[in-house]
């Protein structure tokens, strides 16, 4: 498919009809400036140059020569020589403008373009790019703004989200007429989702991780959680539970996850399982033998299974990890059948996690009997129940509350904690909701955990901590008075 060239035109003050220059009736408008008009020209100019003498000196250097950091070098290199040069000259170019340059340069070396203003900004959460020239932006403060186009055309839009496909860590995935959907992860650590062919234009989707090394202490710092919330999961990670995190798009899951995961002792070797990489246990140094996998899409003819050649699904890689000699299993989210397989392996592991996506707290379990009867012949809703009874030791609910609307922002934190029993009783699993929401929605001790008292005590838990709370119907979230 190929797109008509159109003219970059003055940034949109309205997308899909939603006014991004005037604040909602009653909220401050959105403190934020445009990132800083960089010439193009000058940037494809660096960038063959950089380019041309990265190539070079990784050839001299051999294999084992890093492109990462010598690239950064050479940008900062080419960078300073081009601006000095004006300066001599007489042109006059600020600090921001020397950073903004050389941003905008190594964006384009790792194939981001454009995006790369964007995406040096902190406070930006979420981009949406419907074609060249509608560029929306969500930041941490809950405003929505317009940027700049990040491409002269749709072509040049495509030919960039190619580059990321092929260039991106991990695994070798691709944007093309056979296959249309793409979805990786960035060198930034940011998630790239992309379509094109069958949508008018090329789309895109940028979901930042603003908090990688993140621990549970920090999430109540944030507000996801409070004490008592957080004193608890700590203890089921340390007792080794099996937990299951769900909520909606966009609630914090993977966030909790990896706070979860950072509990888990260093000396241990554990699995991190992915469709597109973005958890990271395996970068912060903080766990040395956690051993990352992530799926990979196949090319070519389907064999006689059905699949393409070299696909390895997460079906394949669960079923894997169960050899690595690892206790514990991490899956970044489950989505389809692969459920199955996941809570086999809980079955036989311990202190193993994953998420899903549900609406509530109380359609999760409904959830997993979907999703394992997409497994195929075989499954029956009673079997995925009695499965989930036997695996799961608890399923933690976020909630997702956009407040934007009345001038707020978006509020995520924790408003369930639920124990699943080892028990199937009259077409049901048996569970408990140990936290359950308060007043406002946020979690508050409820009952006493059942099946979970024991491991919890030679974790060193005493989970009568939470009798006060529970007979006072109130939690410890900041700002309230404490028992």
């Amino acid at each position: 498919m190929r797109y008509e060239s159109r003219p970059v035109p003055v940034v949109p003050q309205r997308i899909n009809g939603h006014d991004l220059t005037r604040p909602t009736p009653g909220t401050p408008p959105p403190a934020w400036e445009p990132p800083p008009v960089v010439d193009y020209a000058t940037v494809r100019r660096l960038h063959r140059a950089v380019a041309d003498e990265l190539a070079e000196r990784l050839r001299e250097a051999g294999p084992g020569a890093d492109p990462a950091a010598l690239g950064e070098e050479l940008v900062a290199a080419h960078v300073k020589a081009y601006v000095d040069g004006e300066r001599l000259r007489g042109n006059p170019v600020t600090d921001g403008d020397e950073r903004a340059l050389a941003d905008a340069v190594a964006g384009e070396l790792v194939g981001l373009g454009r995006l790369q203003i964007l995406l040096a900004d902190p406070q930006v959460e979420n981009v949406h790019v419907l074609g060249c020239d509608q560029v929306r932006v969500e930041r941490s403060d809950g405003s929505i703004v317009a940027a700049p186009p990040v491409a002269d055309s749709d072509e040049e839009l495509l030919q960039m989200l190619q580059t990321l496909a092929r260039q991106g860590p991990g695994t070798e995935r691709a944007l093309t007429t056979a296959r249309p959907l793409l979805d990786r992860q960035l060198v930034d650590g940011s998630r790239l989702a992309a379509v094109d062919q069958i949508t008018p234009r090329p789309y895109a989707a940028i979901r930042r991780h603003r908090h990688v090394d993140i621990s549970l202490e920090k999430l109540m710092e944030l507000g996801t959680l409070d004490e008592l919330t957080c004193r608890f999961l700590a203890a089921a990670v340390d007792a080794k539970a099996n937990i299951m995190v769900a909520g909606p798009a966009d609630a914090g899951k993977t966030t909790l996850l990896r706070a979860l995961a950072d509990r888990i002792p260093p000396h241990e070797a554990f699995v991190v399982l992915e469709e597109s990489r973005e958890l990271g246990l395996h970068t912060t140094g903080k766990h040395p033998w956690a051993m990352s996998f992530e799926a990979r899409e196949g090319h070519g003819e389907r064999g006689p299974d059905g699949r393409p050649e070299g696909q390895i699904t997460l079906d394949d890689l669960i079923a894997f990890a169960l050899r690595m000699s690892a206790p514990r299993i991490i899956v970044g989210e489950v989505r389809s059948h692969e459920i199955v397989a996941m809570l086999k392996a809980m079955r036989s592991s311990l202190g193993s996690m994953c998420t899903v996506h549900t609406r509530s707290a109380y359609a999760v379990m409904d959830r997993i009997v979907e999703l394992a009867l997409s497994h195929g012949r075989g499954m029956s809703a009673e079997l995925a129940q009695r499965m989930a009874a036997g695996s799961l030791d608890l399923i933690v609910y976020l909630t997702l509350r956009d407040e934007r609307a009345r001038g707020g922002a978006k509020l995520r934190y924790v408003s369930n904690i639920v124990e699943v029993h080892d028990s199937f009783e009259s077409g049901h699993v048996v569970t408990t909701e140990v936290f359950a929401p308060g007043p406002d929605g946020r979690a508050v001790p409820r009952h006493l955990p059942e099946r979970l008292r024991d491991p919890l005590l030679l974790a060193g838990y005493d989970a009568r901590v939470l009798v006060p709370y529970i007979e006072a119907k109130r939690g410890a979230w900041p700002g309230r008075r404490r028992a």
